[in-house]
């Protein structure tokens, strides 16, 4: 089983995570923010990672450290339990369909980082969350991963909509992603030899 456990502590921030990938979608999230814990909840069920996941931040000045921080947990987590990547399919995606909302999100486990995110989210809430920080969660996440991620909404209504489509799209690709091929299994999925 690929698991890995992270502890990040700084001034602003102190946050711990455990990951298994080839979890059963259970989950115990903490953040202080309530509609973010919604979309981690969503992210491990439909990634069927277990993910516990507890952050103490300085909400208090405002969301941006917990929920940036929270994404380079995340990211850590996974580039710790996936190791040397052999045998991983590397790259997945997905489009989800969330009623009136369309999202696709593509990424590749490449060990280069890069970010594309449209969200076409117009308010600054969705909850309790600020919805700006949505792209600072995803580009801690893909600094601390080694990933490259495209996520956007073609189109939709609900703000609420827009995001959890994002999230479950990022689950299910993320999962087919760190899925291993057993025909590779003693292969790095990269033609260079060193990702």
């Amino acid at each position: 089983m690929r698991t890995a456990t992270v502890q990040r502590d700084t001034r602003e921030t102190r946050i711990g995570g455990t990951l298994k990938i080839e979890g059963r979608g259970r989950y115990d999230i903490s953040t202080g923010i309530r509609f973010f814990d919604h979309m981690l909840e969503l992210f491990a069920r439909h990634g069927g990672f277990d993910l516990k996941l507890h952050a103490d931040g300085d909400l208090d000045v405002d969301q941006h450290h917990t929920v940036e921080d929270v994404g380079i947990v995340l990211g850590q987590l996974f580039a710790k339990a996936l190791g040397d990547r052999k045998g991983i399919n590397r790259a997945g995606y997905f489009v989800m369909p969330m009623d009136e909302t369309l999202a696709v999100v593509a990424l590749d486990l490449g060990g280069r980082p890069a970010l594309v995110y449209k969200d076409l989210v117009k308010v600054r809430l969705v909850g309790d969350l600020q919805t700006e920080l949505v792209e600072d969660f995803f580009g801690g996440f893909v600094n601390h991963a080694g990933a490259n991620l495209h996520a956007r909404v073609l189109y939709g209504r609900s703000s609420h909509h827009k995001l959890e489509a994002i999230f479950k799209c990022f689950a299910r690709a993320m999962k087919y992603a760190c899925s291993k091929d057993a025909r590779l299994k003693d292969q790095l999925p990269s033609t260079k030899g060193l990702l």
